[in-house]
């Protein structure tokens, strides 16, 4: 019973929640991306290539190199990229700051422990939160 209550609580998680949310989103605009690049982009790109319908490439013993295809799907990778960045991620960076929270920034600095040789303590701190010694500026 404890196992399926671990299970809840790690589900529960506030950041799990907003990774899940933030996943469907990416998918919905994966999927809307995906459609403009085949509608519009394959098409432009094959129109470049002289208007064939096969697309931009070359044959090779019967098969076509299409090249098109991946020019397009290197423009789908962009603009997906560009898109969860601008609506997913900037935005949640902005909600997260209002909290007081920093997200996607740059590492906290961090200091050396001389005693116990932690290494994960911020630079701020006065004493170590693993062995309680005292630190000074010369353990930075």
């Amino acid at each position: 019973m404890s196992v399926i209550r671990g299970f809840k609580n790690f589900l529960m998680r506030g950041d799990l929640v907003v990774i899940a949310v933030g996943l469907a989103i990416a998918l919905a605009f994966s999927t809307l991306i995906k459609a403009f690049t085949d509608a519009v982009i394959t098409p432009l790109v094959n129109a470049a290539g002289g208007g064939k319908s096969t697309g931009l490439g070359v044959h090779v013993n019967g098969q076509l190199l299409n090249f098109g295809a991946f020019i397009s799907t290197i423009i789908y990778f962009i603009i997906f990229i560009a898109v969860v960045y601008f609506v997913i991620v900037v935005p949640y960076r902005v909600y997260q700051a209002r909290r007081g929270t920093t997200v996607f920034g740059d590492p906290v600095p961090l200091k050396a422990c001389p005693e116990c040789l932690s290494d994960d303590i911020p630079a701020e701190a006065t004493r170590c939160k693993h062995c309680g010694i005292p630190l000074t500026a010369a353990a930075a």
